[in-house]
């Protein structure tokens, strides 16, 4: 539980960071107000994916116990928080180029749908911890009502 609140922290800190560095960078650059940039997402997709997700996997981590499965839980974690640090790092060098008026290219746009998949398989793969615990917790549940009787 503790790697999960140390990583929804560190999220929630370079989310409001990346928030103030799109003000300031397109500030500096003299970048029109109000003109599109993937860098005014960048904050949204970290305070959510990162910080707000993984409060919610801490409450089913405190429900479900599902770290009990300790292989597919560190499959989760790693697969799904290299999916956002991915994602949001091509957000943020997608944003930079259209900034500076630079073109973006396929290898961005590559290396973000990467991301998206490592997000996707984490995902995945949390579902089939949540599952599993579930199941556990209901076996136990039964097993509970039949030791009563």
């Amino acid at each position: 539980m503790k790697k999960l609140v140390n990583a929804a922290f560190i999220y929630m800190v370079v989310g409001v960071l990346s928030g103030l560095f799109y003000r300031e960078f397109t500030k500096a650059n003299d970048f029109p107000e109000g003109g599109f940039t993937q860098l005014s997402v960048v904050h949204t997709h970290l305070l959510t994916l990162g910080f707000i997700v993984l409060l919610v996997v801490l409450a089913l981590e405190k429900v479900f116990g599902i770290s009990r499965s300790p292989k597919l839980f560190s499959w989760f974690f790693w697969l799904y928080n290299a999916g956002v640090v991915v994602t949001s790092g091509t957000m943020v060098w997608h944003g930079m180029l259209t900034v500076l008026g630079e073109e973006s290219n396929a290898m961005i746009a590559g290396i973000a749908g990467i991301g998206h998949m490592l997000i996707t398989a984490g995902m995945i793969v949390l579902f089939i911890a949540l599952r599993r615990a579930v199941a556990r917790d209901q076996h136990d549940s039964v097993k509970g009502v039949e030791a009563s009787v």
